[in-house]
């Protein structure tokens, strides 16, 4: 088995009764990557997670853990198999008779022998890291939904877990809100380097923070790709079902998303007068930094608020893309590299007047915007074209929040 794959299913099926709830489900899920499962409601997403951990097990097939299938462990190695990983409920499954630093703490106190005051210092690591301290005291209903979701993602990242199960992590929350979570996640999944898989229906913001998507419909897998290839699957299902969030745009920005702005760039590509372009890549550098400082919710605000100046200043036929969670794609239809580094020369000393977002009441700190040129040419993947904007990167505005 490859060591990259630290589960698989092969031809996993499960059965209630007659229905068929998984059907020869084969997939692989990646270690150190984030894998997004998708799909309508009832189509089996947080049934094959349950399978993942072991609280249900298979009717048919095998579940394989780094190799391993997991049927014919015995009970003190599956112990060991489950021991690394970790799950984050869709509801955040928080205890109502214990306040936060309780919750937080409760899976080590049920699964290890650590005494309180090395207990302590894990919660009090894991409640900084996400800038929740001050509500150590309070109980889960006396927080917000968002803070709910940060003391869920705590309690999961508490026991160091090699592999975490998340559940609808955003479920009633707003744009901003919703993709602070997403931003949370993958941050947190930079830092500490775990495998995680996440069911979600927030297409596509759940996108910005995946490595791969895999589409469940009836039970069956439909699709298993990285998340800019999932417009070129060709399933009926699928097609369908990207016809219907192809025209939505990037909740948060208001601009074209990742998906979008690839499909747009292998169809130009196939059209000889308007196969010619430059691009632009903006940046935002140091927003791990602001997440960690200020705040996941105050980075999302600083990357709407420069996606707002983008878009006002380049409007005249040019396509905006949300194209990662610091990133801003913009092409230039039909201009060389020379008139587009103009361009960005002119954003540049406007963007000196124009702040992506108020410094108002936060915390002092600096932060830059860079950003890149460079011409499609014969390049045929806008990964391509991106990777020669990076060769070309500069500090276009310094800003300071005070």
């Amino acid at each position: 088995m490859d060591t990259d794959v630290v589960i698989e299913f092969n031809n996993v099926t499960k059965s209630f009764g007659s229905q068929v709830i998984l059907n020869r489900i084969n997939l692989k899920i990646f270690r150190g990557k984030v894998t997004a499962i998708i799909g309508k409601s009832g189509t089996g997403k947080t049934v094959l997670l349950k399978h993942m951990i072991g609280l249900l097990e298979p009717t048919s097939g095998d579940i394989f853990f780094e190799g391993k299938n997991m049927a014919k462990l015995r009970p003190e190695e599956r112990q060991r198999a489950r021991s690394k990983f970790s799950y984050m409920f869709q509801n955040g499954a928080l205890f109502d008779s214990i306040n936060i630093y309780d919750n937080v703490a409760l899976p080590l106190r049920e699964t290890t022998r650590l005494n309180e005051k090395e207990i302590r210092r894990r919660v009090m690591d894991k409640l900084e890291k996400l800038e929740i301290t001050d509500i150590v005291e309070k109980y889960p209903s006396e927080i917000s939904g968002g803070m709910k979701k940060r003391v869920g993602l705590a309690r999961a990242l508490v026991v160091d877990p090699e592999i975490i199960l998340i559940d609808e992590p955003t479920t009633g929350l707003d744009p901003i809100r919703r993709n602070a979570v997403h931003s949370m996640i993958s941050h947190m999944q930079r830092k500490f380097g775990f495998t995680a898989v996440i069911v979600s229906h927030d297409i596509p913001d759940v996108f910005y923070v995946s490595q791969r998507v895999a589409m469940l419909d009836k039970g069956e897998i439909i699709a298993d790709c990285l998340p800019e290839e999932i417009p070129f699957v060709d399933n009926s299902v699928v097609k369908e079902f990207i016809k219907g969030v192809e025209n939505l745009k990037d909740e948060l920005t208001g601009l074209h998303t990742k998906s979008q702005i690839t499909q747009k760039f292998t169809i130009n590509r196939a059209i000889p007068a308007e196969s010619f372009f430059s691009v632009i890549l903006f940046r935002i550098d140091g927003l791990d930094k602001i997440n960690e400082t200020l705040g996941f919710i105050t980075g999302q605000k600083v990357l709407k608020h420069l996606a707002a100046f983008i878009e006002s200043f380049l409007r005249v036929s040019c396509e905006h893309s949300r194209y990662s969670d610091n990133q801003i794609l913009t092409i230039l239809p039909n201009i060389k590299k020379m008139m587009a580094d103009l361009l960005l020369r002119k954003l540049g000393e406007a963007l000196k007047n124009y702040p992506p977002l108020p410094p108002e009441g936060f915390q002092a700190m600096s932060y830059t915007i860079s950003a890149g040129v460079a011409e499609s040419g014969d390049m045929t993947h806008i990964d391509h074209v991106v990777d020669e904007t990076e060769k070309t990167m500069k500090v276009i505005g310094r800003f300071h929040l005070s």
